[in-house]
């Protein structure tokens, strides 16, 4: 199928449409129901969203699919950190969204701005889209409020936590550290985006600074009790990195760029050179706004089975912003999401029961330039619900296992978006 490009698509989704033709005017003006009677729209182009709105099409193709996603570029999250350590470049984990438009899939780099479940619309600019049913997977948004000064901080003080400029960013200042410099990496209280992802940075910022910078410190400031994944792996290899200091129960509620400074809940000041200070996190701005989220106004609850959220009908949401399922917020698991939830949506709008089909999770965390250790959760979903049968992890780090892991990355980004 020939590439649909925005005005095309504009021009053919409804009649008495307005557009506005260059710049930053709204895409949309009026409500426009779908071209062939049945819509799906999907919120967010990552892990989640850009494999749901493929397997729409492939397990439907009379289905018009409708992707929202602003940005033009996707940018793996997992493998990011690598960037820090300088074993991969930002380029190599960025990919367009050209495959989705093979399938049919009518991509729109446009903001969702609401959500009205009722109507069975999203606010996109100026119109509306209908939808039969709607996927969101808006991943997360950071509670800067909940860390003195952070918000006023902007640049000055990075998380990195969603990958693209942040993360070069990072990378930048992280060699740019004076020679007897001190790294200082912070880790937000559970849950937040990838559980074994803070632990994989301390690795790849120690094994830089240990090969080119022998006199720095990493200090890492952990708001939990103990390494929150992969625990024992991660601890045997920090071993390797006399520059590492580890604190556990470090909450950071405050940090000050003018004097480069971060405090803990304690009251503890620590100096840094560069600060790398992943915050409190939450669902995607629109899935509080659209009130998908539960009483905790963080995470969004769902049906295990069709991924429907339980305050709306005909939403259904994936990925990081989810809870109460026993995964992690990974990647793997947002992907996973996407196919079940695409073909629940799929039997639904053909009047058929859903299956009931379990998530599966590898979790791949580099300790080196290398090396990498591995976790597996196999689940099934009993009652209803999704339960956890089986978890595995590598007996220890090994090249084979970072072998592996670039095997899974290429293999999973063709998955999405291929």
């Amino acid at each position: 199928m020939t590439r649909v490009t925005r005005r095309e698509f504009l021009a053919t989704s409804g009649t008495g449409l307005g557009l506005l033709a260059t710049g930053c005017a709204p895409a949309l003006k009026g409500d426009f129901a779908p071209k062939t009677g049945r819509r799906v729209v999907v919120i967010g182009g990552g892990w989640g969203g850009a494999t749901a709105a493929k397997y729409v099409r492939l397990a439907d193709p009379s289905v018009e699919v409708v992707l929202l996603e602003p940005g033009r570029r996707f940018v793996s999250c997992p493998f990011s950190n690598l960037v820090l350590s300088g074993v991969r470049t930002i380029d190599s984990l960025t990919f367009g969204y050209g495959g989705l438009r093979k399938h049919g899939v009518r991509v729109l780099h446009e903001t969702a701005t609401a959500i009205e479940p009722d109507a069975r619309r999203v606010r996109v600019g100026e119109g509306y889209l209908q939808y039969d049913r709607l996927i969101v997977s808006p991943g997360v948004e950071f509670q800067t409020e909940q860390v003195e000064g952070l918000a006023e901080a902007g640049d000055q003080v990075l998380h990195a936590w969603k990958a693209g400029p942040q993360t070069v960013m990072l990378a930048e200042r992280l060699r740019a550290m004076p020679e007897g410099g001190v790294f200082v990496l912070t880790v937000p209280p559970v849950a937040y985006r990838c559980p074994p992802g803070p632990y994989e940075r301390v690795c790849q910022v120690a094994w830089y600074l240990k090969n080119a910078k022998p006199r720095a410190k990493l200090i890492v400031l952990d708001a939990n009790q103990n390494v929150v994944s992969k625990t024992a792996l991660f601890r045997a290899a920090w071993q390797a990195y006399p520059n590492l200091e580890y604190r556990a129960s470090n909450k950071v509620v405050k940090v000050d760029p003018g004097v480069r400074q971060v405090t803990t809940e304690f009251g503890d000041t620590v100096k840094y050179d560069v600060v790398n200070l992943i915050p409190p996190q939450r669902a995607g701005t629109i899935a509080v706004q659209a009130d998908l989220v539960s009483a905790d106004k963080r995470w969004c609850e769902v049906n295990h089975v069709t991924y429907e959220s339980v305050k709306h009908p005909n939403v259904h949401v994936i990925g990081d912003s989810t809870i109460g399922l026993p995964v992690p917020k990974s990647g793997n698991i947002a992907n996973a999401m996407g196919k079940i939830s695409a073909l629940a949506v799929v039997r639904l709008l053909n009047g058929k029961e859903p299956q009931a089909l379990a998530p599966g999770n590898t979790c791949y965390s580099w300790v080196n330039d290398k090396e990498a250790i591995a976790v597996v959760n196999a689940y099934k979903i009993d009652g209803g619900k999704v339960v956890q049968i089986e978890q595995k992890l590598t007996p220890g780090q090994s090249a084979q296992w970072g072998q592996h892991a670039l095997g899974w990355a290429a293999s999973i980004w063709n998955d999405m978006l291929g």
